[in-house]
């Protein structure tokens, strides 16, 4: 295609896509009918924002770097729970944890709002060819590689579970945390072989299979990676790429002097482990993250390929954050920056704000209504989030929403059965403010704008009275809203 002729194109994708979404509640066969951009849905697991696009200079991520070139980059995107299951589906259905009533690994929210329509439901509906790759809804890692986990029948066309020799290689895996099954470790494998032998380069090769055999006809395909999640397992050659000598370990010092004792997870701090072990288990982890760039990478090739790209809205997201050594933390399930923020690319054909980023509060939440409005489907009007529509117009348009995270602790004591402690928080263009048990397992406020690593609790500095004030209100309001359900 000329240069003349790609550039018509994208004005009148832009017109089409981002400006005026054509045929608005349209369903069935009638909007199968009418072309409608594509969506190409790829998910990851455990990725907190080390990704060379959002500034971390040992990343080695080119193809999401080329991928976030292209979309907007969303620099303060937030999950709802910090946990793979209640995160995705928070996601999925567009409703917040305390709606889907899924908290843990194992609810299956078919069980709890089993009327409700997912996204990829909502495209079934509307005449899209809708097929899933790997991990979109929660799949226990390592365990249930390989089997359809808790998978929603509902939502999918077709869907492929693959299952690479990873799986028959559990055994080589280094283990370093004494307790801990492989899917809650730090753990590790150099693995032998190609990238298309393990799981996660089984699935790009299948979900490249399905890009071609659907090129004709909209769709909607989510492809689920599930590196990085542990155990860190990459070829040798992504392992050769990183420099063991220049990972570094976060010291604890008194950072956790002032918290609340409920709100650190990794007990004791790092494991206990020593310096060298954690900074082999760092490396690993970045080289997990670079054998799932490359996979992505692969698909967007095949987008090229086959011309696709113009057509096709792409978006990257993680289930959740991941803590690397922070405040003593590794891996999620707190409500530290790193354990909440998550990477969130989307690349939206003919979108104006291509290729910059923005400093707006986002939630995975904004996803569903998002690609909902680009695809001019109507929503379910129970959905929580927001089309981010305005900032992938202008990254710097007025938006004035906070994004709000919850996780749960056990109590400790109390009889069997008693309900958790819930942990909430609320964060802003500037603050974080959390509170456990509704402030009585005590609370925590950290100024980003002047300590962006939360070395420094400000809940209990009468100077700050106000800003927690002022965070106490907005988070209350959340917490006693609507519980917003279908029907």
């Amino acid at each position: 295609m000329s240069g003349v002729r790609r550039v018509l194109r994208r004005v009148a994708l832009a017109t089409a896509v981002v400006l005026v979404p054509a045929a608005r509640g349209e369903t069935g066969t009638a909007a199968a009918s009418r072309k409608r951009p594509n969506v190409l849905f790829i998910a990851t697991d455990d990725l907190n924002v080390q990704l060379g696009c959002y500034g971390d200079k040992l990343a080695q991520t080119p193809n999401l770097d080329r991928l976030a070139a292209r979309s907007v980059r969303f620099e303060r995107a937030y999950c709802q729970f910090p946990l793979c299951s209640p995160s995705r589906v928070s996601l999925l259905t567009g409703l917040r944890p305390d709606a889907t009533r899924v908290f843990d690994l194992k609810t299956d929210f078919r069980s709890t709002i089993p009327e409700v329509v997912t996204l990829p439901q909502l495209f079934r509906q509307a005449g899209y060819r809708v097929e899933r790759v790997g991990k979109i809804y929660h799949y226990g890692v390592p365990g249930q590689i390989g089997t359809n986990g808790l998978d929603d029948p509902k939502s999918w066309d077709h869907v492929v579970n693959p299952r690479g020799r990873d799986k028959d290689d559990e055994k080589l895996v280094r283990n370093v945390t004494k307790g801990h099954g492989l899917g809650s470790s730090l753990s590790w494998l150099e693995a032998d072989g190609a990238d298309e032998e393990q799981t996660d380069g089984i699935g790009a090769t299948e979900a490249i299979k399905l890009l071609e055999a659907n090129r004709d006809r909209p769709f909607f395909l989510a492809v689920g990676f599930y590196r990085p999640h542990c155990p860190y397992v990459a070829p040798k050659k992504y392992f050769e790429r990183h420099d063991l000598a220049r990972f570094t370990i976060p010291p604890v010092g008194d950072d956790l002097a002032d918290v609340p004792p409920i709100a650190p997870w990794t007990r004791p701090p790092h494991y206990g482990l020593k310096e060298p072990e954690l900074r082999e288990a760092k490396r690993a982890y970045y080289a997990a993250v670079s054998f799932m760039d490359a996979q992505v990478g692969r698909l967007l090739e095949a987008l090229e390929r086959l011309k696709l790209a113009d057509d096709t809205i792409v978006v990257f997201w993680s289930d959740n954050g991941y803590l690397l050594g922070q405040h003593g933390q590794w891996k999620k399930q707190s409500l530290f920056e790193e354990s909440a923020r998550v990477p969130l690319l989307i690349a939206a054909p003919g979108a104006a704000a291509n290729g910059r980023a923005t400093g707006r509060t986002v939630e995975l939440l904004d996803v569903y209504p998002t690609l909902a409005d680009l695809c001019g489907l109507t929503a379910p009007a129970s959905l929580a989030g927001k089309s981010l529509r305005p900032l992938l117009a202008d990254p710097a348009a007025a938006w004035g929403r906070a994004a709000y995270t919850q996780t749960t602790r056990a109590r400790g004591g109390g009889p069997a059965g008693q309900r958790p402690i819930v942990g909430r928080s609320v964060r802003t263009e500037r603050w974080r403010y959390t509170e456990w048990d509704e402030g009585r397992a005590g609370a925590e406020l950290y100024d980003h704008d002047a300590d962006p690593q939360e070395r420094t609790n400000l809940a209990g500095h009468a100077a700050h009275a106000g800003a927690v004030a002022e965070l106490r209100a907005l988070l209350r309001r959340i917490a006693a809203g609507p519980a917003t359900r279908p029907g």
